[in-house]
């Protein structure tokens, strides 16, 4: 599971790294160009590579944990809601490791040029915002693969292929990644606020009302196309190895 997860979090992040960093120069409150614009697109890729594997597999090891223990005792009709209370455990403990890394990657992505070096309450000041971000994202995305995937396979009549699992995959985060960008325009704003900002400077609400009262609804969702189409992607690339990494080590290790 750990090894799977791994895998398959470090491949999409850096696969997709340009996207991303796209999304968080459309986001930033310093402006497109300011932050870089379309220079420098793997600037930050470091801190992913360091952090996407233990992060990817801290989630998987956190779902699949809780929903393997859980089902057993659970009517089927129910297990959608193991699959959400799953999918938010896993969120809150991977943004331990998530959260020090995207404040690190989001800050050189906006080539904001940190002097000293970033305080452990720096680090952690997007801790919030990204489990507010994260917790629906998952709540949504984790049900929805679980659900297309038993669609698919009662349509089938058989298990999913890692393929499909991946198209399944796909599907769902890319729901998930447009309903939840107003938090990530927050998010990210927050993370590339200055490190001398106030307590109420980088609240959700704050930078919500902010950037709704600088550029209204069009704001909420800057960044929209880069992240759902770079989620798509990263979606069908993280569940197709997912999967198939994880068919392998079953094959090869029972």
């Amino acid at each position: 599971m750990y090894v799977s997860g791994a895998l398959a979090g470090i491949i999409c992040d850096v696969t997709l790294f340009p996207l991303d960093t796209l999304k968080t120069r459309l986001q930033s409150q310093h402006g497109f160009f300011k932050s870089g614009g379309f220079r420098q697109l793997y600037k930050g890729v470091g801190p992913v590579v360091l952090g996407s594997a233990p992060s990817a597999a801290i989630f998987f090891i956190t779902y699949e944990g809780i929903k393997q223990y859980s089902q057993p005792y659970v009517p089927e009709q129910y297990h959608s809601i193991i699959h959400m209370v799953a999918a938010s455990s896993s969120e809150v403990t991977a943004c331990l490791v998530r959260v020090p890394v995207e404040v690190i990657k989001q800050r050189k992505q906006a080539l904001l040029s940190d002097v000293h070096r970033l305080r452990l309450r720096t680090l952690y000041r997007g801790y919030g915002s990204t489990v507010l971000r994260d917790l629906p994202f998952g709540v949504i995305q984790m049900p929805l693969w679980e659900y297309f995937k038993l669609y698919w396979m009662q349509h089938v009549h058989r298990e999913c292929t890692p393929l499909e699992g991946a198209a399944c995959g796909s599907a769902s985060v890319a729901i998930s990644a447009a309903i939840t960008t107003p938090l990530d325009v927050a998010k990210t704003r927050i993370m590339l606020s200055s490190t001398s900002a106030e307590k109420e400077e980088v609240k959700i609400s704050t930078m919500l009302k902010e950037v709704y009262k600088d550029n209204g609804v069009k704001g909420l969702f800057a960044g929209f196309f880069p992240r759902v189409i770079g989620f798509t992607i990263g979606g069908f690339i993280f569940f197709g190895v997912y999967e198939q990494a994880k068919e392998f080590c079953i094959s090869y290790f029972s």
